[in-house]
């Protein structure tokens, strides 16, 4: 396979790169979501809801940094939790500072452990002590002086407290040398791509993210639901650069069990809404199911574009026809999908790859094409000599003319003499023309009415 991927500027380490690490339930995820001003990670009271990495942009005094949300470090547990300490541990070698979070109201021996595990790196490292809210416990801060880590910060990531300290700090410790490395705000390029994978649990997603993005960034797991946060990651492709949103599994509602599920998947279908493409992974050996349908209404509902991809393809490539066979039963079961692209690959041998990404690349141009008004009603001039819109009551409805108003997604509006009771069929039959004549074979048009009399 030549699939011509590179990691992107901000991937490679061009940007300083921070890491907050601690034992699980210190609040790493709430003080990361208060540092880059989102809620990126999915904060709850139960412990080690963090697994994946979650890395952001942390724009800090016109400075782009990179911030990543690590999982929790524990000493002993599964064969998952294993995986999560190992995702942790390996961006201690790669971050240019280090945030290690310790909860002032309790000090485990996981903690003692981790601080022995980084005492290599304490070159780099500031200790920082949370849930500091009131008197007395900023008093019991100075006996993490202790740990001969240098003075800590207090703060309360919950309340805000003590974050501006930390910032200062922050800056501090980089230095005029380390942010030169990075770049101030940018105006996001014009034609970057942001892709979202989503689809049902187990279905190849984080595979194929890590595979993009040239390292293993999410956690792969044939335990369902493994990814929780939406894991973003960047890479470049033709020029362009890339990210990619690697999101939890949905399952059908009356399945999602657990808050943390819950939030899980909202964030997911919130996902949508950043992403320039959609990628639907669909398991070859189980096929499209309702579940893939009712995701595919949300991505068709926001006006996103939708790649189809039928992973694990490598498993039944022996049976003849078997794509087509699925195409055809895609376009006849979802009609709606009639326009998205259906690629076949194999996230774990790479196959398939290259073409799904020229796919989408293709896909990401036609979201920004835009089409001369001219040349639009011409085109209207011609469709209607051939096919006029059915009589109504009151006399023809008729297309008097219209222009393209919007791309991403691709949206037109057309003047007619009488919006209520315009035929639908003649809209559909509009929407056809102008995917096949006018550019747009693979991603949704909208079209609007206006009354023009």
């Amino acid at each position: 396979m030549s699939v011509s991927i590179s990691q992107s500027p901000d991937s490679s380490g061009r940007r300083p790169l921070i890491a907050v690490v601690g034992r699980p339930n210190v609040g790493k995820s709430t003080l990361f979501n208060r540092l880059v001003r989102k809620r990126r990670a999915i904060t709850d009271s139960t412990p080690g809801v963090t697994r994946d990495p979650i890395e952001h942009e942390w724009v800090l005094d016109t400075y782009a940094l990179t911030i990543v949300d690590t999982g929790g470090f524990k000493v002993e547990g599964d064969s998952l939790d294993e995986q999560v300490k190992e995702k942790s541990v390996s961006y201690l070698k790669r971050a240019d500072l280090i945030l290690l979070l310790m909860d002032v109201t309790d000090v485990t021996g996981e903690d003692e452990t981790f601080i022995e595990y980084l005492r290599p790196y304490s070159d780099k490292l500031l200790l920082v002590v949370n849930k500091v809210d009131n008197r007395e416990r900023e008093n019991g801060v100075w006996n993490y002086l202790s740990y001969g880590l240098g003075e800590p910060i207090s703060i309360s990531a919950a309340h805000g407290l003590g974050i501006d300290l930390l910032e200062e700090a922050v800056l501090c410790f980089l230095g005029e040398a380390q942010l030169l490395k990075s770049r101030e705000v940018e105006v996001e390029d014009s034609f970057s791509l942001r892709l979202a994978l989503l689809g049902k649990p187990n279905t190849g997603k984080s595979t194929l993210a890590n595979r993009l993005i040239g390292r293993d960034v999410s956690i792969v797991s044939d335990l369902p639901g493994t990814t929780r946060d939406v894991v973003e990651s960047s890479f470049s492709y033709r020029g362009m650069n890339c990210t990619i949103l690697d999101t939890a599994g949905i399952r059908r509602k009356k399945k999602v069990g657990e808050n943390i599920e819950y939030y899980s998947v909202n964030r997911a279908l919130s996902a949508i809404e950043e992403a320039h493409v959609v990628l639907l992974m669909i398991d070859a050996q189980e096929g499209l199911s309702e579940q893939d349908k009712k995701i595919t209404s949300q991505i068709i509902k926001r006006g996103r574009s939708v790649v189809m991809v039928l992973n694990k393809w490598d498993l039944l490539q022996d049976v003849p026809n078997m794509i087509q066979a699925i195409s055809d039963r895609v376009r006849f079961l979802f009609p709606v999908l009639s326009f998205a692209p259906l690629v076949p690959i194999s996230a774990k041998t790479g196959e398939g790859v290259d073409k799904l990404l020229s796919t989408v690349y293709a896909v990401r141009k036609q979201m920004a094409k835009r089409v001369d008004t001219s040349r639009f009603n011409d085109k209207l001039k011609e469709w209607g000599e051939h096919y006029q819109p059915a009589r109504g009551k009151r006399g023809h409805f008729k297309v008097l003319y219209g222009t393209q108003v919007g791309v991403e997604p691709v949206r037109f509006l057309l003047f007619v003499n009488r919006k209520k009771g315009f035929p639908s069929g003649y809209i559909s039959y509009l929407t056809n023309k102008i995917r096949k004549e006018l550019g747009f074979p693979s991603v949704p048009v909208i079209i609007d009415l206006k009354e023009r009399r």
